[in-house]
């Protein structure tokens, strides 16, 4: 299983156990990179952009809808409309 496998994963696992709430990128980052998770940052954050993409997840930044990878500071992950497709 690759990084970005497992990110999705994590991602997915994340979101389901917080049942509607949003989940920051680094969660993610902590789950697959453990005490070196600022390195896979940009990789998460790029998964999230392809997943938001994909009508996956939304990524939202002080309530408005954005890039993950485009922003600056942090930002939100929450379920989108195609979630379990």
């Amino acid at each position: 299983m690759t990084l970005r496998d497992r990110a999705e994963a994590a991602i997915r696992a994340l979101l389901r156990k917080r049942d509607g709430s949003t989940i920051c990128p680094s969660d993610v980052a902590r789950v697959v990179g453990g005490t070196h998770w600022r390195r896979w940052m940009p990789v998460v954050r790029s998964l999230t952009d392809a997943m938001a993409e994909a009508g996956q997840v939304v990524v939202t930044q002080k309530g408005r809808q954005v890039t993950a990878g485009a922003a600056k500071g942090p930002v939100r992950v929450g379920r989108g409309d195609r979630f379990d497709a």
